[in-house]
């Protein structure tokens, strides 16, 4: 790039000509982190079969043919457990369909109460009627269920109908984007930051909450038949960084973190990294804690995958709740690296969101436009918080 300066205003020219070099510098000089310790990988953690009885023509079958045909994973699929008093362990389990030869199926269930909903992750079958039984109950009581039950329990569309109404203390995670429409999520990342200040790590995930089928075979349309083209499996997708390729390293990754969603299983995956001990490696990664030392930390944000080669991607990092700064990157991988210096005292979190134009996904050809330019979000890193919160 050539800038053009007349001699009167020297001192400008090189302010521009400076600005110019750092930008570049922060987009190009970087090298790709290549993780070879684990495995990303995609898949979609709300989902519900016939089994909820609100749902059209959408069979585990069909859920799992059309997860395997897009490339996913895993998949949860989380049936309303009220429609089966609590016992999903003798209907969506224990269904002839549910099961596969190479997409991972995780055991789950929407915990539906009148104080409102969340899902349950667990790698191996659980008695989920026990916590069924206690959703009226206080939450001191739910805690100790949940935590004799040894599983993930998660809130579903904090900001939206049937919002969790539950202590958050409950939760290992929360569905900061709920289904292919992006903008009702705003109020739903403002009550993730809360919980991230307030000190609770806290993973960010999805979930496209798709309820409905495209009919097949003799099946009939239903009135919400057309839901399938806007939102249906992987809208939006979450990816997870799994030590091992089975359901024990999914449900620990979404634990710790190791989690960034994309608006579809095409779209790229953002990765986030940050050199702490000053090595010049990135050897933290997203749903990573360190001590802070006072000094300036190094960060990398990538785009893997299926990106869009002339697409020029807005890169907003967030500190604590707010923007701290916003970056472009364009090309095969798109990378930014910047500097930061996380307060000595206190807490400080650095997240990620990815803008731009959507990479198509022809399988639900309407959900594009309705997550707007939102491509991708990534979880926090960490400096300086109790583990033991």
């Amino acid at each position: 790039m050539k800038v053009k300066c007349k001699t009167r205003i020297p001192i400008i020219c090189i302010t521009i000509l400076l600005n110019v070099s750092i930008v570049k510098a922060q987009q190009n000089t970087a090298k790709p982190v290549l993780l070879s310790k684990g495995f990303w990988l995609k898949g979609d953690l709300h989902v519900h079969s016939r089994h909820s009885t609100e749902s059209s023509n959408n069979s585990i079958a069909k859920i799992i043919n059309f997860s395997k045909s897009v490339k996913m994973d895993y998949v949860c699929i989380t049936d309303h457990d009220n429609h089966v008093n609590g016992d999903v362990e003798h209907h969506t389990w224990a269904d002839p369909e549910f099961k596969s030869d190479s997409l991972l199926l995780l055991y789950g269930a929407e915990w539906t109460t009148t104080r409102g909903h969340g899902n349950v992750f667990s790698d191996k079958p659980y008695h989920h009627k026990r916590l069924f039984d206690v959703r009226d109950e206080r939450d001191v009581n739910i805690g100790k269920v949940k935590k004799s039950l040894n599983i993930h329990l998660s809130a579903n569309h904090p900001s939206g109908k049937d919002n969790f109404g539950f202590s958050y203390d409950l939760v290992q995670s929360i569905e900061v984007w709920n289904s292919s429409v992006w903008p009702k999520n705003t109020n739903a990342i403002m009550i993730w930051d809360d919980m991230l200040s307030s000190g609770r790590m806290m993973t960010g995930r999805g979930g496209s909450d798709a309820h409905h089928g495209v009919p097949t075979g003799a099946e009939k349309p239903s009135a919400n038949t057309y839901q399938a083209e806007y939102n249906y499996v992987g809208t939006p997708t979450t990816w997870v960084f799994a030590k091992e390729k089975n359901l024990t390293s999914i449900v620990d990754a979404l634990t710790k973190g190791k989690v960034s969603v994309s608006s579809n299983p095409f779209a790229p995956r953002v990765e986030f990294y940050a050199d702490a001990d000053e090595d010049g490696k990135f050897e933290m990664m997203m749903g990573d804690n360190a001590i802070s030392k006072g000094k300036p930390v190094k960060f990398l944000v990538q785009l893997s995958g299926n990106t869009l080669p002339d697409v020029d991607y807005t890169i907003t990092i967030i500190k604590n709740g707010k923007k701290l700064d916003t970056y472009h990157a364009k090309g095969e991988i798109p990378m930014v690296q910047f500097e930061d210096a996380p307060e000595t005292k206190g807490r400080t979190y650095y997240r990620v969101t990815v803008e731009g134009i959507n990479t198509p996904y022809p399988q639900v050809p309407k959900s594009m436009a309705l997550s707007e330019n939102m491509v991708a979000l990534s979880n926090p890193i960490y400096f300086n918080f109790d583990p033991k919160f």
